[in-house]
């Protein structure tokens, strides 16, 4: 890997990149979606799943009055779930925390995504955090990559994002941000390669090594 300038700051999404949280979210929408009357099952969610869950409500045809509530029970029956940090997650953060300026652009609230990384004693990792209720524009728009840079005070070229969807690898590229996909676990690895990263690798654990052969 190589960029432009050295690099400074390393940037993450959350949901499925760092924490284990695909099987999570699938069972709070199933229940949400059957509380709610909506006849889709895990194909229909796989098929039609995005970051921003509002366009998840839209293929399903949910009517936008409908939405709060939706919202609402998907957060009731998320409660009760326990999702995990990825194999190396851990080691990754620490590793890279000691050579980079580290930060968060996720679609997950702040309420949510601040209260998980406290539960992992990772909250103070992250210089930077942008969370779902800051911007009015969700993934792939690069207004929440933006709003990072700018609290990290870092110019696009030093920086990297990674993520696991192609919404992070087209947010990332219209930030002029180095765009790095995470392959293994990602609900849509086809439409994540066909989004053409800068990099792909399986798995987090690789990222270190990656990284390793950037300028610096």
């Amino acid at each position: 890997m190589v960029t432009p300038v050295p690099l400074r700051a390393v940037i993450f999404d959350w949901d499925g990149t760092l924490l284990d949280s695909y099987s999570a979210d699938t069972s709070a929408y199933l229940q949400m979606f059957r509380a709610m009357g909506i006849r889709w099952g895990i194909a229909d969610l796989e098929r039609h799943y995005s970051p921003d869950w509002y366009n998840v409500y839209r293929a399903a045809d949910l009517p936008m009055d409908r939405w709060r509530e939706a919202d609402r029970l998907w957060r009731h029956f998320y409660r009760s779930e326990r999702p995990r940090l990825r194999p190396g997650a851990r080691d990754v953060i620490e590793y890279l925390r000691n050579r980079y300026r580290l930060a968060l652009v996720t679609s997950g609230s702040g309420t949510r995504v601040r209260g998980q990384l406290r539960s992992f004693g990772l909250l103070g990792f992250f210089e930077a955090g942008v969370y779902a209720e800051e911007v009015p524009r969700r993934k792939p728009h690069p207004a929440p990559l933006q709003l990072a840079l700018r609290r990290l005070g870092c110019e696009p070229a030093a920086c990297v994002y990674v993520g696991d969807a192609p919404q992070d690898v087209r947010m990332a590229r219209a930030a002029g941000v180095f765009a790095i996909g995470v392959l293994k676990y990602s609900p849509v690895p086809e439409r994540l390669r066909a989004a053409r990263p800068d990099a792909l690798i399986p798995t987090i654990a690789a990222l270190p090594k990656l990284l390793g052969k950037s300028n610096r």
